[in-house]
């Protein structure tokens, strides 16, 4: 039996850290912190400043583009490079800039999290070393070398003598020996796993004239303004990983000309957690209004914005439920009033994903008639023949032709396990009976992220051959599918869609619908 007082003990602390990690203290932490990510973009401005999904999105108002690199990818002994998350798009964008910033934060009370201390290392590590491999095989193994040499005559000699390839693993200072010395077993095997996955490991190696390395930025960082290093003097390719995190302490009491508040690193994670249905991009367009409104009126705030916006989005046909909140389990013993208390969301009213991105296009699939996107653009685009909808609710599409048209409505893995597999048989004879004819298809859901990218994946390896030909499945019924060849088909899908992120719950459905599984055999 657990001791009583050490659960009372227990009890109180969280209690207390609820009452610490309110909605203005996290926003307030959040606008603090995103000076700093604005002081060190200015040292680089020619370098495009990224945001690692999802807590990294909170903390500027303009990011170039976001990635998605998983600190699970990272955490000790679980060391993975995950096929399905390449961010492919990141190494060529280096490469055209000669360089970026990646954007993250971390509660954890360190300074880095997990994503940037071993997971960007670990991608950076295995894609210099795939690209090294196919310079070898195409007989270019000199090529960034000479280019390098014909571009700065001026530093000398010396780089051009010892400057190669570098395919080495850079981790941080505080990664121990031994746990280098286990990722480096492994990252032969995952250089393997990149380079048969289908990965268009030629366009990067053309892209990149110097291999990438990472390298640390913290509010603990000393840099002198006066010998701000240029990013072409590297030999390098530079990935600046910005976490935003103050590692001092996880709360700090601060106090501004009107406002006592505290201090939370990395506030930005979790967000379902704390922010009411606010959203970055919600956040950034009422910043001010925000943080000047004080601790009192910063619920109220938040409210008012939220629903002003849904009450838009409506209008507009889009997809806006209503948000419903309830108080955390210590609301009835705090004694505090309910504006003041920390609230959760109720999550499955909400699409945690759609506050995550805002996306103003479509990505088409190759030379598929295939594309994939979100619902709010499914309504306006002129350039589809047909829609077939992934959302819960299908009011912004019903003027759409039935045989044009098909809305399942499917649910995340989280909520329901078989949702996408009981539907995809009803979504792929859709998508056959029209890319027959010769018509574009247009795969939506609400974020264009998860389920519209599971379903293109299905249509894909149920009605395309190898090489990519539309043949009404007369090659899958002749062939077993393995996940080698289903993690290619989803490669050759992000190099297309950068912003997929398919969860494992989903892809397992559409492997076992493609295994000619049933909806038992997912659950």
């Amino acid at each position: 039996m657990e001791n009583p007082a050490n659960l009372n003990i227990y009890k109180a602390s969280r209690t207390i850290k609820r009452r610490e990690n309110t909605l203005f203290n996290a926003l307030r932490s959040i606008y603090e912190d995103s000076i700093f990510v604005g002081e060190i973009s200015q040292l680089w401005p020619e370098l495009p400043l990224l945001a690692n999904l999802r807590c990294g999105l909170w903390y500027s108002q303009k990011f170039h583009s976001t990635c998605y690199f998983k600190s699970t990818d990272g955490h000790t002994n679980n060391w993975s490079f995950n096929t399905s998350r390449l961010n492919l798009h990141v190494a060529l964008l280096a490469g055209q800039k000669g360089g970026c910033m990646i954007v993250d934060s971390t509660r954890k009370g360190k300074r880095f999290p997990d994503s940037m201390s071993k997971t960007i290392p670990i991608w950076t590590c295995v894609l210099n070393r795939a690209i090294w491999n196919y310079r070898m095989r195409c007989g270019l193994a000199g090529t960034a070398e000479k280019k390098e040499t014909n571009n700065s005559t001026e530093r000398g000699d010396s780089i051009s003598d010892s400057y190669s390839w570098d395919c080495s693993l850079h981790l941080p200072l505080w990664v121990s020996n031994t746990e280098r010395a286990l990722i480096e077993e492994r990252l032969d095997g995952w250089t393997k796993d990149l380079e048969v996955s289908g990965a268009d490991i030629a366009s990067i190696a053309l892209s990149l004239n110097k291999p990438l390395r990472p390298l640390w930025i913290s509010q603990k960082t000393v840099i002198w303004l006066n010998e701000v290093p240029d990013c072409d003097s590297w030999d390098f390719t530079p990935i600046l990983l910005v976490s935003t995190s103050s590692p001092s302490s996880n709360f700090q009491q601060r106090t501004a000309s009107e406002f006592s508040w505290r201090y939370i690193a990395g506030a930005g994670d979790d967000e379902e957690s704390w922010a009411r249905g606010l959203s970055p991009n919600l956040f950034w367009k009422h910043a001010y209004d925000l943080i000047s409104s004080g601790p009192d009126m910063c619920n109220k705030k938040v409210a008012d914005i939220i629903e002003k916006d849904r009450v838009y989005r409506a209008q507009r046909g889009e997809n806006a439920p209503q948000i419903s909140i309830k108080p955390s389990k210590s609301s009835t013993s705090s004694g505090r009033l309910p504006a003041e208390e920390q609230l959760d969301l109720e999550s499955q009213f909400m699409n945690i994903d759609e506050k995550s991105s805002d996306n103003n296009s479509i990505f088409w699939l190759g030379e598929s008639n295939v594309a994939v996107g979100t619902t709010q653009l499914a309504k306006d685009e002129s350039g589809v023949d047909c829609v077939l909808s992934c959302d819960q609710e299908s009011n912004s599409l019903c003027s759409k032709e039935s045989e044009a048209y098909l809305n399942l409505s499917i649910v995340s893995s989280k909520f329901d396990r078989s949702s996408l597999l009981r539907n995809l048989p009803s979504a792929v004879n859709f998508a056959k009976n029209n890319l027959k004819k010769g018509q574009k298809l247009l795969v939506c859901c609400s974020s264009g992220e998860d389920i519209s990218i599971c379903v293109c994946l299905a249509i894909l390896m149920s009605l395309f051959d190898d090489r990519g030909h539309f043949d009404e499945g007369r090659s899958f019924t002749e062939r077993r599918v393995t996940k080698l060849e289903l993690r290619r088909r989803l490669v050759f899908i992000c190099q297309f869609a950068v912003n997929a992120r398919p969860s494992r719950g989903n892809v397992k459905q559409v492997f076992n619908y493609l295994s000619g599984g049933n909806v038992e055999t997912a659950s």
